[in-house]
């Protein structure tokens, strides 16, 4: 079994953020493997599906992105499952636009989201970050990440690596070959 949380922010105003990668990839990664079968439940939407012989499970916590952890911790439980089923995919501000970072475990740095699922459940889960860069000068970070991604941008190309990296790891493939792939 394997767990994909994808962290972001419900409601229209969120859609297409920077700080909503992480729903932009599990949403790419559904579509790509017709999973529509969703419920509602431990503070997220859970999407459960099969892909080459794996169950696999893709959550969009619905706690906004500050208080992730109360849907991850949720899930873990009623699933039976632990930190090293899962991968949170988050947008991070400190790598360049355009690249993806995989880590095995860590600190939460600077994203509240994460930080919210340390405190719930430890530091020691996979995580995917995409990069989107920083803000500009003066620009305020909350303005920022809450503003709509352009298409052509480097961080929708990050989105479509943190597509496939998701892809890989279902699959099968590895955090260490994960890492020497797409880091």
């Amino acid at each position: 079994m394997k767990i994909i949380f994808g962290l972001g922010n419900i409601g229209k105003e969120y859609e297409n953020t920077y700080h909503n990668m992480g729903f932009m990839v599990v949403d790419d990664c559904l579509n790509s493997n017709n999973i529509t079968k969703a419920k509602q439940q431990c503070s997220g939407i859970i999407y459960e599906g099969n892909i080459s012989g794996q169950k696999v499970y893709f959550v969009k916590p619905t706690t906004y992105m500050n208080n992730s952890g109360e849907c991850v911790k949720s899930v873990l439980t009623k699933l039976k499952a632990n930190c090293q089923d899962i991968l949170v995919v988050v947008d991070d501000i400190d790598l360049p636009a355009g690249s993806i970072r995989i880590k095995p475990s860590g600190s939460a740095g600077t994203h509240n989201g994460l930080k919210s699922i340390c405190n719930q459940i430890g530091n020691d889960f996979a995580r995917l970050k995409i990069g989107i860069g920083k803000p500009q000068v003066n620009q305020d970070l909350a303005d920022f990440v809450l503003s709509k991604v352009p298409k052509n941008s480097k961080a929708m190309n990050a989105k479509n690596l943190g597509v496939s990296a998701v892809l890989d790891y279902v699959n099968d493939t590895t955090l260490q070959e994960l890492m020497q792939k797409y880091n």
